[in-house]
C-alpha cells in the first residue's frame, strides 16, 4: 500500500523516537507511574513533538488509546468557540476502559488568539481531575503565562547528523532505494534538523525511479547546490557583477527557487567565504535588511540584485581604497599628517590644478579649504 513514508515510518513507541533521550525517559516515567501533568512540547519542526505525544497515548492507553485521546490542530481551529465547544465536550466526559484520565492533544498551540488561550486555562483547570493536555508549539513565548505555570515544559532540540543519517538509512534498506553517500549527506545537510523534511525529500527523490544522486536530492528539495550559491558570491565579491546576476538567475529557474529560499541560502554560505569577520558582520547586515524588504512584499530579483551590487562594493574596497562607501572618512590626530592626507586627497579630485600656472602650489593650500573640500568641515 503506498503511504506517505513520514506516516508509514514513525515511531511507535518513546523507545523508538530519535535524538530527544532527555525527553523520552521523562515521558515513559510518567507511563510507569500511570500519571502525568499537563505537557507543554515546544521545538522547532519535525523534531518529534507529535510522534512523543502519540507514542505517550498508546503506552499509557493501550488499545483504548483511540477513545481516550483527541488531536486538534490549533492552526485551523484556534478560536475561543473551539475551546469552549469541541474541547470542552470531550473533556467533560469520563475516560473509558479503566483509564484514569483522557489526553487532549492540541498541535500549533502557539497559534491560539490570547481570548481562546485564557478559555483554556479556565478549562484546564476545571477538568484536571479526568483529563491532561498537551500542547506543541514551536515558540513557546506565544502560550501565556497563565498556561505555562500549569504544565511540565519540554523543550526539543533539532536533531543531530548521527541521528538524521541512522533514520534515514533504516528507511533506505527498508525500501532497498539505491543512493549515493553523498546524497545522504546532502539530505542530512538539507533537513537542518528537521527529520520531516529530510524523509519527505528522501521520498520524492525515490519516486524518480533511478539512482540517486546529490544533484537529484537537490532539485527535488527546492534547494540550490550551495557550491553554486558560494560561487555566485565570490563572483560578486570579484567584481563580475554581471556574471553573479546570471549565476542568481540559473539558480532560481532551474531549482525554482523564490527570494526567500535563496537569501536563506546565502546567508548560510557567508560563513564559507574567504573574508575578515568584519566583511562578514557588514553582509549579514545588509542580508538581514534585503530579507526584511522581501519579506514585506518587495520584488525579490531587484532586492537580490542589489545585495549582489552590495558584494561587489565590498569587493571592490578591498581591490582598492574606497573612499566614503563603506569606509568614514575621519580626520587623522596629527595636524602634519592630516594636512599631507588631505591634499593628497584634493591634488587627485583635481587633476587639471597642476597645469594650471596661476594655481597655488599644493603644499601652500590652507587645511581648512581642503578639509572644507572634502567634506571635514
Amino acid at each position: 500500500m503506498n503511504e506517505i513514508w513520514t506516516e508509514k515510518y514513525r515511531p511507535r513507541t518513546l523507545d523508538d523516537v530519535v535524538g530527544q533521550k532527555h525527553v523520552t525517559e521523562r515521558l515513559k516515567a510518567y507511563v510507569e507511574s500511570r500519571n502525568m501533568p499537563h505537557l507543554l512540547l515546544t521545538g522547532p519542526a519535525g523534531t518529534g513533538k507529535t510522534t512523543c505525544s502519540l507514542a505517550l497515548a498508546k503506552s499509557m492507553f493501550g488499545d483504548e488509546w483511540k477513545g481516550n485521546f483527541i488531536e486538534l490542530n490549533a492552526s485551523d481551529e484556534r478560536g475561543i468557540d473551539v475551546v469552549r465547544g469541541k474541547i470542552k465536550e470531550f473533556a467533560r466526559t469520563a475516560p473509558i476502559g479503566g483509564a484514569e484520565f483522557k489526553i487532549i492533544f492540541m498541535d500549533e498551540a502557539d497559534a491560539l488568539t490570547s481570548d481562546a488561550q485564557a478559555a483554556l486555562r479556565r478549562t484546564m483547570e476545571k477538568y484536571s481531575g479526568i483529563c491532561r493536555f498537551i500542547l506543541s508549539c514551536n515558540y513557546s513565548s506565544k502560550i501565556i503565562d497563565p498556561i505555562q505555570s500549569r504544565c511540565a515544559v519540554f523543550r526539543f532540540k533539532p536533531l543531530t547528523e548521527d541521528d538524521l543519517r541512522e533514520y534515514i538509512m533504516r528507511i533506505v534498506k527498508a525500501e532497498g532505494i539505491d543512493i549515493d553517500d553523498e546524497a545522504v549527506s546532502g539530505l542530512v545537510r538539507i533537513a537542518r534538523g528537521d527529520m520531516r523534511r529530510a524523509v519527505n525529500s528522501l521520498q520524492v527523490a525515490a519516486s524518480l525511479g533511478t539512482r540517486i544522486d546529490l544533484d537529484a536530492i537537490y532539485k527535488t528539495s527546492g534547494m540550490a547546490k550551495p557550491e553554486l550559491i558560494k560561487q555566485m558570491l565570490e563572483t560578486a565579491l570579484g567584481g563580475n557583477f554581471i556574471r553573479a546576476r546570471e549565476m542568481l538567475e540559473e539558480a532560481m529557474i532551474e531549482y525554482g527557487l523564490s527570494g526567500q529560499d535563496i537569501i536563506r541560502q546565502i546567508h548560510s554560505t557567508f560563513f564559507d567565504l574567504s573574508i575578515t569577520d568584519a566583511e562578514k558582520v557588514r553582509l549579514m547586515d545588509k542580508t538581514g535588511e534585503i530579507e526584511f524588504r522581501i519579506v514585506e512584499g518587495s520584488n525579490e530579483r531587484i532586492q537580490l540584485e542589489a545585495l549582489l551590487a552590495y558584494l561587489v562594493m565590498v569587493g571592490g574596497s578591498k581591490r582598492r581604497p574606497c573612499r566614503g562607501a563603506f569606509f568614514p572618512i575621519v580626520p587623522i590626530a596629527s595636524p602634519e599628517q592630516m594636512r599631507e592626507d588631505l591634499l593628497l586627497r584634493l591634488f587627485e579630485d583635481l587633476p587639471g590644478r597642476a597645469e594650471d600656472e596661476d594655481a597655488v602650489p599644493v603644499h601652500q593650500v590652507p587645511v581648512v579649504d581642503g578639509a572644507r573640500h572634502l567634506g571635514y568641515v
